[in-house]
């Protein structure tokens, strides 16, 4: 357990930081505290992501749907803020081996909602959706170690 609170608190990374990364990465919550509102935060995106299914089938509930599907993703996305800081999230979001996945997920964010509000597009909105659960998949799984190799190696497998 002790292990798990320094790799998450960023203690066994032996990178030298700056005093402003230092303050801005510091948290004033205890352990459990960033534990529980992680809890907190991933349990409700994924209460929203469940509930914008179930109102899809609603009249006008594609735009229910839409909004309460992207709010779900970004609290499961930002719950993890509560775990490692927003700082450290960032840069790893940010980080060159989950660049394009993180790009590509928020992307898919912006665009659903630009699909319902702005182009009145259902079926855009439906597939931006879906492009939106691959794109967080496939950013889910890059902090899994060998865990994209695996699936690009089970996808031309199946493909082939």
């Amino acid at each position: 357990m002790d292990k798990l609170r320094r790799v998450l608190s960023g203690q066994e990374d032996n990178e030298e930081l700056g005093l402003t990364d230092q303050i801005l990465d510091a948290s004033t919550l205890s352990y459990s505290t960033r534990v529980k509102w992680f809890v907190i935060c991933f349990a409700g995106g994924i209460l929203c992501s469940i509930l914008g299914t179930a109102l899809l089938f609603l009249p006008n509930g594609l735009k229910l749907f839409a909004v309460f599907y992207t709010l779900g993703n970004v609290a499961a996305l930002s719950s993890t803020c509560f775990l490692m800081g927003p700082l450290k999230q960032l840069k790893r979001m940010f980080d060159p081996k989950r660049l394009i996945a993180t790009i590509v997920m928020l992307l898919c964010l912006t665009l659903t909602l630009c699909a319902v509000f702005w182009w009145h597009k259902k079926g855009l909105a439906i597939i931006f959706c879906i492009l939106q659960f691959l794109a967080m998949t496939w950013y889910s799984i890059s902090y899994i170690p060998f865990a994209r190799d695996a699936v690009m190696k089970c996808f031309t497998t199946c493909v082939s």
